[in-house]
């Protein structure tokens, strides 16, 4: 499914300005619902500056319009202009992170031994040397190395972390793990979630009927 150029940005711009559900921006922008819930918590890793998907071409605002209409629509990308996609060498990881790199890179082989180093470094955006040196622990700064999780430091997604874990899981023969973090309460945290943005909504502007342009203003 094709998705947007900045989709965490897109997410942003979403989250802020539309009523949309967390779990419709979650599959539009292709990332986890618990990505897009620490954006509109304000706690994801970076600040994001939202991007207009509809002044990028990307959505129809008749289709925020049916969104916001009725829960369980799924939007409809715009054919936009081409991405640029990488086709060989590592990720591109912005210089700020790098430093992050090994720390979640000691995480994933902590936690999921049974990915290999080469999806290691597609996740990570790294080398097979630098996994080796990690796992070894003859990496010259291991005594600094924190495991932490790659998706919390802004080196991968949700998503993609969860397809590598149960692509290896499928290659071992063992069972996957299953992401139980909203389960049992997961509707009612979503209704939760809606109800507080609308109120939120409501108290911004009492009495004031908002007309599109107000309301998708960038």
């Amino acid at each position: 499914m094709a998705q947007p150029l900045m989709p965490h940005a897109t997410a942003s711009w979403l989250v802020d300005n539309t009523a949309l559900s967390f779990e419709q921006i979650a599959e539009f922008c292709g990332l986890h619902i618990l990505e897009v819930q620490a954006i509109a918590d304000d706690t994801a890793t970076t600040k994001l500056t939202g991007r207009d998907p509809v002044r990028a071409h990307e959505l129809a605002l008749e289709e925020i319009e049916k969104g916001q209409a009725d829960p369980d629509y799924r939007l409809k990308m715009m054919k936009g202009p081409d991405q640029i996609r990488r086709t060989k060498g590592p990720r591109y990881t912005p210089v700020s992170k790098r430093a992050d790199k090994p720390d979640g890179i000691a995480w994933i082989i902590r936690n999921h031994p049974e990915i290999s180093d080469g999806a290691i470094g597609k996740l990570i955006g790294t080398t097979r040397t630098t996994i080796a040196a990690i796992r070894d622990r003859t990496h010259w700064n291991i005594s600094n190395i924190t495991p932490k999780d790659p998706v919390t430091l802004g080196l991968t997604s949700q998503r993609e972390l969860d397809s590598a874990v149960a692509k290896a899981a499928k290659a071992a023969g063992i069972e996957a793990p299953v992401d139980t973090r909203l389960e049992g309460d997961r509707e009612a945290l979503l209704e939760q979630l809606r109800a507080e943005r609308e109120a939120a909504s409501r108290d911004a502007t009492p009495g004031v009927e908002l007309d599109r342009d107000t309301l998708f203003k960038s």
